[in-house]
C-alpha cells in the first residue's frame, strides 16, 4: 500500500489509568528532547475508571504546557485501552500519530528518534523493537519473556515478515494509515492489529531498538492470560481481504 504523506508533525497518543509522575515524566521528556514544532499534539485519553490522582496530574500537564503546545483530555466513548487509541486515532490531527504508554514500559526518549525517521522514511511505520541489538528488557517476567519471544518468532513466520516484536505498542505510523483501516479489537489486541494489518496491506516497517522497563507505578489491564487473545487476534487478521481491512470511503 502505498502512502502519499510527508512528515509535518506528530500527534502523541497517551492512555492513563493510574500513572501520575510516570505520565508527567513522558511528557517532560518529550518536550525537553523534542522540536516543539514537530509536535501537532498531546492528546490524554482517560476513562472512567482514571483514578482522580491520575486525572489531576492530566489537568496539571495540560496547564503547564498549554500555552506551547496543543495539549488536552480527552474522555473515551469506546471500551478499553484499545478504543481509547481507536478513537485517538480518529481525532488525530498530526501527519503522523504515536502508540506508546503512559507508564514508562515505552521510553519517551526513543520518541525523537521515531520523529527523525518518520521525516526520512514519511510512509515506512516505524517500530521499537526489545529484540533488537542494543534493546532489552528490564524486570519482566521469565516465564513471559520465554513466551513472548516464542510468539513473536510464530507470528513472524506466519505472516513472513522479518520483525523481531511485532507484538511491542511503540510505534509510529502515517495518520492516514492509521484512519483509513477498520479497526476491530477493543484491548490490548489492538497493539497487535496496529502491525498485522498494516503488514496485510504491505506497508513498510523499519524497526529500532528500545529498552524495555517494567512500571513502578500502577497495575497492568493486561493480565497474563488475556495474552492468549493474542493467537485469536493473527489468526483471524492472516486471511482478511483487503476490502476487509480498510473502510469505506464514506465511513470516513
Amino acid at each position: 500500500m502505498k502512502l502519499n504523506t510527508e512528515f509535518k508533525n506528530v500527534t502523541l497518543l497517551l492512555p492513563a489509568m493510574d500513572e501520575t509522575y510516570s505520565l508527567t515524566q513522558t511528557v517532560d521528556t518529550i518536550v525537553e528532547t523534542c522540536d516543539c514544532e514537530d509536535i501537532a499534539e498531546f492528546i490524554l485519553l482517560l476513562c472512567e475508571r482514571t483514578t482522580e490522582e491520575s486525572r489531576k496530574t492530566a489537568e496539571e500537564l495540560v496547564r503547564k504546557y498549554s500555552d506551547n503546545y496543543r495539549i488536552y483530555i480527552h474522555d473515551q466513548t469506546l471500551p478499553f485501552v484499545g478504543g481509547a487509541m481507536r478513537e485517538g486515532f480518529i481525532l488525530a490531527k498530526g501527519s503522523h500519530v504515536v502508540l506508546m504508554s503512559s507508564d514508562l514500559e515505552t521510553d519517551p526518549n526513543v520518541i525523537q528518534e521515531f520523529i527523525r525517521l518518520a521525516k526520512e522514511h514519511p510512509d515506512h511505520i516505524i517500530t521499537a523493537s526489545r529484540w533488537r541489538r542494543g534493546g532489552g528488557f528490564a524486570g519482566y517476567n521469565k516465564i513471559k519473556l520465554v513466551c513472548n519471544l516464542i510468539f513473536e518468532r510464530l507470528i513472524a513466520m506466519f505472516y513472513f515478515v522479518d520483525l523481531s516484536d511485532i507484538t511491542y505498542a511503540f510505534r509510529i505510523f502515517p495518520a492516514s494509515l492509521m484512519k483509513r483501516i477498520k479497526w476491530t479489537e477493543l484491548k490490548h489486541p489492538l497493539f497487535l492489529e496496529t502491525a498485522l494489518k498494516p503488514i496485510r496491506l504491505g506497508v513498510k516497517f523499519i524497526e529500532i531498538p528500545a529498552h524495555w522497563s517494567a512500571r513502578t507505578e500502577g497495575q497492568s489491564q493486561n493480565t497474563f492470560f488475556e495474552n492468549f487473545n493474542y493467537f485469536k487476534t493473527a489468526w483471524h487478521n492472516r486471511f482478511l481481504k483487503r476490502e476487509d481491512i480498510l473502510r469505506k470511503r464514506k465511513d470516513g
